[in-house]
């Protein structure tokens, strides 16, 4: 998405070959326009996939996903990443590792919010290590769902994620496929 990408070479900073911050505009700021752009471009990909809902993680993934959503027309369901004491009651729970924190963490929701044959849109801000699409891919099955396909708005093709998904059969679609990255500049691939 040549949109994204020029926002991305703009407005973010590679901090080193591993981290990017796109925080003006994706995740601390959000520019509602590019998301509506990012939503409106996740539902032309997915068009042909019957989606009947979109689940994403808190807190960076809402913003793309709910507009992705509101373009599908179905419900965003949003998948907590710590307990509460008010979500007590039938949830389904994985643990989940994450890059960013470089920690582990309980990942969940309530099972009434997905029903089974449900076909799922799982949307997330960043592609890296593949562990939170497959932890919510865990709990979208536990729930009798199908994941009909994963987006990505950012994914860093030269960490294994990528490869993990497809290699598990999950249809995914990145926005913004970066194939190196150093505080010299970010460099696009296909």
């Amino acid at each position: 998405m040549k949109l994204l990408e020029e926002r991305i070479l703009r407005d973010g900073r590679a901090l080193n070959g591993d981290i990017l911050l796109v925080d003006s505009f994706l995740n601390h700021q959000v520019d509602a326009g590019l998301m509506r752009a990012i939503g409106d471009e996740f539902a032309r990909l997915f068009a042909d996939a019957r989606i009947t809902r979109v689940i994403t993680i808190e807190s960076s993934g809402i913003a793309p996903a709910l507009t992705t959503a509101e373009k599908l027309n179905v419900p965003l369901v949003i998948m907590k990443k710590n307990m509460s004491s008010i979500l007590q009651e039938d949830l389904l729970r994985t643990e989940v590792f994450s890059f960013t924190k470089g920690a582990p963490y309980q990942l969940t929701m309530k099972r009434r919010y997905l029903e089974p044959g449900d076909r799922v849109l799982f949307i997330d801000d960043f592609l890296a290590n593949g562990e939170a699409a497959l932890g919510a891919a865990r709990l979208i099955r536990l729930a009798g769902a199908e994941i009909a396909g994963i987006g990505a708005v950012i994914c860093k093709a030269f960490q294994p994620g990528l490869g993990k998904l497809r290699e598990a059969g999950y249809r995914v679609e990145v926005l913004a496929n970066i194939t190196s990255m150093s505080d010299g500049g970010i460099v696009f691939g296909a």
